[in-house]
């Protein structure tokens, strides 16, 4: 169960850094509430991580909340707000997204 926890709290993570992207083209009162729903979803993702840590080992929770966290910006990023891709971005996405699975594979 530990394990779903960890990774809503990785998805809380990429929704407070859209949060973050949103609050950079927002204007006006819209640029607060942007940042409103990133310390929302900062709080919650903290959350989830320390109730997820309780059972999961502390170097393989962080690594895969913040693998989660890290390639799932980096396809927000690319999917809306126009970042750039190319093969070297697509390849260490791949081997990021490897290397969460593989911790969480070899966890005891």
């Amino acid at each position: 169960m530990n394990w779903i926890i960890l990774i809503i709290a990785g998805l809380f993570e990429v929704a407070f850094a859209f949060c973050l992207g949103k609050a950079k083209e927002a204007t006006g009162t819209d640029v607060y509430l942007w940042y409103g729903g990133f310390f929302i979803c900062s709080a919650t993702s903290f959350i989830l991580l320390i109730k997820a840590m309780q059972t999961i080992p502390i170097g393989t929770g962080y690594a895969v909340w913040t693998g989660i966290g890290a390639v799932g910006t980096v396809l927000v990023g690319i999917f809306v707000f126009k970042d750039p891709v190319n093969f070297w971005r697509v390849f260490f996405i791949i081997t990021l997204i490897a290397s969460v699975v593989g911790l969480k594979a070899v966890a005891h």
